[in-house]
Formats: C-alpha cells, sequence, structure tokens
C-alpha cells in the first residue's frame, strides 16, 4: 500500500505509528512524503491508496470534498486548530486574535514572518489571511509545523502560522484562527485491498485515536 503523506504532523508520527503497526501485520506499506496538494495530485493519479489531506475551499467555505475527483472518496478524519504564533514577551502582539496580529504585521516592517512550503494545506490558509500581501519573511518556506515554531522561539521570525500542540511545545503564545478538517482521500477501487481495510481499522484503534488527542487532533 502507497500512502501520500505530508512531511511533518505536528507532533503525531503518524507514518512510523500506522507504518510500523502495518508491517508487522505483515503488509507492504511505502510512504511517499508530499504535501497536500502533492497527495491529492498522486490519488488521481492512482499513485498511491490514500492520501492525507487538508484542504479549504473558498467557493464553499468547506474543506476537503471540493477537491475529490471521479474514483476518489473522503475517509473523515480529525480536526486541529491552526492558528499565529509568537514569542508570549512581543508586547507588539499583545490582546490582539490572530487577523488583527497579521495586520500589524503588514504594517510594521520590522516584523518578519516565517510562511510554510507551497502545496501545504498550512500555506494555502495562510495565503488566505494574507489576501495577497507578501510580508517581510513570506519566502522563508520551511516544510514543517515544528521548523515553524523552532524559527519563531528562537528569535529567527517573529510570527508564523502553526498547531496549537506545536505553539504549546515551543512556548509560543497561540491565537487561533482555524479548526481545520484533515481527512483521507481514498482510492475507491482500492477499498477492498487486505492493507487498506488493516489502515482503515488501525486508525479506530484505541492506541492511534489516544495518539492523536495527544498530539491536539479531535476525531471527526
Amino acid at each position: 500500500m502507497n500512502i501520500a503523506i505530508g512531511a511533518d504532523h505536528g507532533g503525531f508520527d503518524l507514518k512510523n505509528q500506522l507504518r510500523d503497526a502495518l508491517i508487522a501485520a505483515g503488509h507492504q506499506v511505502r510512504v511517499i512524503a508530499v504535501g497536500s496538494l502533492g497527495g491529492l495530485a498522486a490519488a488521481k493519479r492512482g499513485e498511491c491508496d490514500f492520501a492525507p489531506i487538508h484542504l479549504f475551499d473558498d467557493k464553499t467555505q468547506t474543506y476537503n470534498r471540493p477537491f475529490l475527483s471521479e474514483g476518489l472518496e473522503l475517509v473523515e478524519g480529525w480536526r486541529r486548530m491552526q492558528g499565529i504564533v509568537h514569542r508570549a514577551d512581543d508586547a507588539r502582539f499583545a490582546g490582539l486574535d490572530a487577523r488583527g496580529a497579521v495586520a500589524l504585521a503588514l504594517r510594521d516592517e520590522t516584523s518578519l514572518m516565517v510562511n510554510r512550503n507551497q502545496g501545504a494545506g498550512t500555506r494555502i490558509l495562510l495565503d488566505r489571511l494574507l489576501n495577497g500581501a507578501k510580508p517581510e519573511g513570506y519566502w522563508n518556506q520551511p516544510k514543517s509545523h515544528n521548523a515553524v515554531a523552532a524559527a519563531v522561539a528562537q528569535g529567527r521570525a517573529d510570527w508564523g502560522m502553526t498547531i496549537e500542540p506545536v505553539a504549546k511545545a515551543y512556548g509560543l503564545a497561540f491565537l487561533p484562527f482555524a479548526e481545520e478538517h484533515y481527512d483521507l482521500t481514498l482510492v475507491s477501487a482500492r477499498r477492498d485491498r487486505p492493507a487498506v481495510t488493516a489502515f482503515l481499522a488501525l486508525l479506530k484503534s484505541p492506541a492511534i485515536r489516544d495518539a492523536l488527542v495527544r498530539a491536539g487532533f479531535r476525531p471527526a
């Protein structure tokens, strides 16, 4: 079974936990490390069985389902909170919500952002919030939530977007913006494959569900 998956999941090592459990059960598993858009494209080309996605559609104001095409179906997964992070002692952001913090940062030329890589669901969400603006630091595009949080915590950037458990792990202030829908795209023709059936069952197991909750995910 092939899983086209993002490079980083904010503290929950989905790749290793699921892969190791499936391999232990006798299944062959290959993980393709790409973002949401790359995973969706791989699923459409039949290059994987599953692709986790978190993509927001502006037209319908909904997540994920509008991006499906013929031959794909959605397996509802989890919810997680995305927001703006900054150092807790940065007084410039005191008392602001996520939109207010970004508005302030766009006015303050000394405020340096850290972005995310193209194709990441977080990047798409942040671009919506920026509404076409490209402030200082926009082209600094690390590939993980942890890299964003580390850049802010270490003073290499002043603000960025990541998920709440990662913000807490780095001791950053977190301004909620949107509860993101993190679901799975499944190639319908492969639903009955033994490895796919095992994968779906594993996602419902108490151990995996508990790990997701600890990592800041909420079951759909």
